[in-house]
This record gives C-alpha cells, structure tokens and sequence, in this order.
C-alpha cells in the first residue's frame, strides 16, 4: 500500500545543503528495497514522499528515520494513505 507524506521545512534552512547527501542516500536505499515509489521537493518549500508499506506506521517510521527528520530540518508532516490511478510514466524521471 502506497503512503503519501506531504512534508513542509524552510528552503533557508542552513542544514539543507549540509544534510542533502546522506537524505539522498537513504532515499534511494528504501527505494532499492522497494519502500519507496516517489519523492521530490515541492518548488515552493517542502517535499512529497509517496512511501510502499504495509501500514501507516511503517510509513511513519521510514519518515522518522529520514536524515533531514532526524537533524531537524523537517518542520511538520502528514502521511496519508494513497492509491494512483494514473500514471504517465514517461513525464517521470529516469
């Protein structure tokens, strides 16, 4: 089952840069393991995750252990349960 995190932090934030890194890095390990379907920042401040998992806790609990979770430089979240429908594959990223 698919999560949706909708997730809001300051695009000054000094640690952004400095912690940008190692958030890559764990993203693309839950990706490998097949935990996670999308991610990107939001241009206007913030970010989208959409999370594979098999609860909303499990979900809850990928996103607590997010480097930018864990050095403070994500303010405030909501995971939601989602379900796409559609899909254009070819306006998505390599």
């Amino acid at each position: 089952m698919k999560f949706a995190a909708i997730i809001e932090y300051k695009l000054d934030d000094p640690q952004l840069a400095t912690v940008r890194p190692v958030h890559r890095e764990y993203l693309a390990k839950l990706r490998d393991q097949g935990k996670l379907a999308l991610s990107g920042p939001l241009l206007d401040g913030g970010a989208l995750i959409i999370y594979e998992a098999e609860t909303k806790e499990e979900a809850e609990a990928m996103y607590q252990a997010d480097p930018f979770k864990t050095s403070g430089v994500f303010q405030s979240h909501v995971i939601r349960p989602y379900n796409p429908i559609f899909i254009n594959r070819s306006l998505l990223p390599d």
